[in-house]
């Protein structure tokens, strides 16, 4: 008679699992995530370790910070706080074909011509492939060895040979851990294989690196617990058809979150871009209605950004609120408040914004260019190119302060501008003596009397 085959199912979403199968999810909420799983052999036993560790005084415990490897590109060392940590595991997330595996190439070659040994192991390209690409950007350090390789004894093997100090796995989807009957991709071998991979950083020191891939709703494909298990997470960001590329970090044990780092994607790469707000400002049209500059920070940075509106009658039922960039539930708030404190008519008008270049930003900051963006398209009133709009609109209307004042205005007067629309609360407060003109605000209505 033949054996049964124990199987459960998983959440591809937060990992959770469950004797049978549900629509949806008990744990996270989430419908149609649950993937049935075989169960590990009855007999299988732990993984095994070293020697068991000994406790070691706080006070003669090494600062790994002291002792941080450049990626030899400067935007994304920003973004990570200043560099890689050794014995830190990150994971790189994006949608396919938007250059992750570009930029972990291009990363490794940085380090390997250092002098630092690095193996770059792909599941989702040959060696030749991988060749390719390489010499199309230009890449070839001889410390730089390449494995095409799924089977992780296999990739363990090779690890311990060439003893890197950099490793990267692209990508965690594809890699198959023998010790778990489930195929690759499902949520017990991502977690078996990354668990295995941070183990081995954790004891060796080494940095790895995870690519992984996002599934159509923008989030990380496979198990919530995986984000939780590495040291840092960076989504790479950015449309297809535009040229630069955003590297944000979600998650960072080792330095500040929410930075970003601004990439141009060329025939030989990626390129850092030093100077974002001059490339987002690139292709700003002059003295058009519905066209307006504000500001966000992100992290440390401000990035000035063109935030332009369309307003237009509609044709086809209930109007249209559509966004790009902007948030969507931020949109509809700022039009209802539109409505209710200025008066607009824009109950039977389509609304689209559209942060140019491809930017996204949740900011509320960005509250007052969106208004007043909105605003100029539907008087058909240009707003002045040499002015820009910053702040964060309440529901009664008003305009509330938002932080690093001076960093936007500084930002802006680099960029040449004369004019800056602020909350009324941050002029009374903030220390900024450069040649901008300030001009304070404390509503919506002021607002209209400003850019009209």
């Amino acid at each position: 008679m033949a054996k049964k085959i124990k199987t459960f199912f998983a959440c591809s979403s937060c990992g959770s699992t469950f004797a049978k199968w549900s629509g949806q999810c008990g744990q996270c909420g989430e419908w149609n995530t649950l993937i049935e799983e075989r169960a590990a052999p009855a007999g299988r036993t732990k993984r095994q370790g070293g020697p068991a560790a000994l406790p070691t005084p706080l006070a003669e415990v090494a600062n790994s910070t002291d002792m941080t490897v450049s990626c030899g590109i400067g935007e994304l060392d920003d973004v990570l706080g200043g560099g890689l940590v050794p014995g830190g595991v990150l994971l790189l997330a994006g949608e396919p074909g938007i250059g992750k595996s570009t930029l972990l190439l291009q990363v490794a070659d940085r380090i390997a011509m250092a002098g630092r040994p690095v193996l770059y192991i792909s599941g989702e390209e040959s060696l030749p492939q991988i060749k390719n690409r390489a010499e199309r950007l230009g890449l070839g350090s001889a410390n730089l060895a390449v494995l095409a390789e799924t089977d992780w004894p296999s990739i363990e093997q090779s690890v311990r040979e060439v003893n890197p100090v950099v490793l990267v796995i692209d990508s965690i989807q594809t890699t198959h851990h023998p010790d778990w009957p489930s195929p690759p991709g499902t949520v017990g071998q991502i977690r078996e294989c990354a668990q295995a991979l941070i183990d081995y950083c954790k004891k060796s020191n080494a940095i790895g690196f995870l690519i992984g891939h996002v599934t159509k709703e923008g989030a990380i494909a496979g198990p919530k617990v995986l984000e939780h298990m590495v040291d840092t997470v960076l989504y790479f960001e950015g449309e297809r058809h535009q040229a630069h590329r955003i590297v944000r970090s979600v998650k960072n044990r080792f330095g500040p979150t929410n930075e970003i780092g601004v990439f141009r994607m060329t025939e030989r790469g990626l390129i850092e871009v030093t100077d974002p707000s001059g490339l987002f400002l690139s292709e700003r049209p002059e003295d058009a209605p519905g066209s307006v500059v504000g500001c966000a920070v992100e992290g440390r940075r401000p990035f000035l950004l063109e935030v332009q509106a369309l307003v237009t009658p509609a044709h086809y039922g209930s109007p249209q609120r559509v966004s790009t960039g902007v948030d969507q539930r931020r949109l509809i708030l700022n039009i209802a408040i539109l409505e209710k404190i200025c008066g607009l008519a824009l109950g039977a008008r389509d609304v689209f914004t559209n942060i140019a270049g491809g930017f996204k930003s949740a900011e509320p900051a960005l509250d007052l260019a969106v208004c007043a963006a909105i605003i100029s398209g539907f008087q058909e009133i240009p707003i002045p190119s040499d002015t820009f709009v910053v702040g964060e609109v309440g529901l009664a209307g008003e305009i509330r302060a938002v932080p690093h004042i001076e960093t936007r205005l500084k930002e802006a007067e680099k960029m040449g501008f004369k004019r800056a629309v602020i909350p009324a609360g941050n002029k009374k407060k903030m220390e900024y003596s450069g040649d901008i003109q300030t001009i304070a605000i404390a509503s919506l209505t002021n607002l209209i009397k400003v850019i009209s």
